[in-house]
C-alpha cells in the first residue's frame, strides 16, 4: 500500500546507491529530487528514458534538481547501466522493493500471455522541503523527461 500523496512529504528512504554509495532522501532537503522507477537496466525503453534525463542534466542542475533512478537490478547491474550510457546521477538498488512498496509502482503486467509483477515506470518530483509536488504514472518514455523538467520549472517560479 502506498504511503505517498501530493502534497504530502514523502517517506524518507535509505538506499544503495552507484558510487558505493547510501542515498538517504532527508539528506537531500534544500534541493529538489525527481525519483523515478524503471522496470530494468540495460532494455530500450529505459535506456531512452535515462539518456533523456543524462541530455537534459544540466537545465535540472540549474533549478537545483538531483535525478535519482530506481529499479530492483543489483548494485552491479547499476553500475555497468551507469557507465555504459554515461549517466551523471544515481542509480538506486531497490533489490528488496520496500522503496517500491513505498511508492506503490509494483503493478501486474503481462508479457507474452504471462502475468507477473513488475516496476511501473513513474516519476515522483519531491521539492527542496520534502514534500510530494507530482507524481506520472504509467509513464509512456517519449517527451516525459520534458514534462518533468516543466514541473521543476514552474515550482521553481512559484518559489521564487
Amino acid at each position: 500500500m502506498s504511503t505517498i500523496k501530493t502534497g504530502a512529504k514523502a517517506p524518507d528512504f535509505e538506499l544503495p546507491a552507484t558510487g558505493g554509495q547510501t542515498i538517504r532522501l532527508s539528506e537531500l532537503k534544500g534541493k529538489n529530487v525527481v525519483l523515478y522507477f524503471y522496470p530494468k537496466d540495460s532494455t530500450s525503453g529505459c535506456t531512452a528514458q535515462g539518456i533523456d534525463f543524462r541530455d537534459n542534466i544540466d537545465a535540472f542542475n540549474a533549478h537545483d534538481t538531483v535525478i535519482l533512478g530506481a529499479s530492483k537490478d543489483s548494485m552491479k547491474s547499476h553500475e555497468n547501466f551507469k557507465a555504459k550510457q554515461a549517466f551523471p546521477f544515481d542509480l538506486l538498488s531497490d533489490e528488496d522493493e520496500h522503496l517500491c512498496a513505498l511508492f506503490d509502482v509494483i503493478k501486474e503486467k503481462s508479457m507474452y500471455g504471462k502475468k507477473y509483477l513488475g516496476i511501473e515506470r513513474s516519476t515522483f518530483l519531491i521539492d527542496k522541503t520534502g514534500v510530494l509536488r507530482k507524481e506520472w504514472r504509467k509513464v509512456k518514455v517519449k517527451g516525459h523527461v520534458q514534462e518533468v523538467l516543466n514541473s521543476v520549472v514552474e515550482l521553481a517560479g512559484s518559489n521564487s
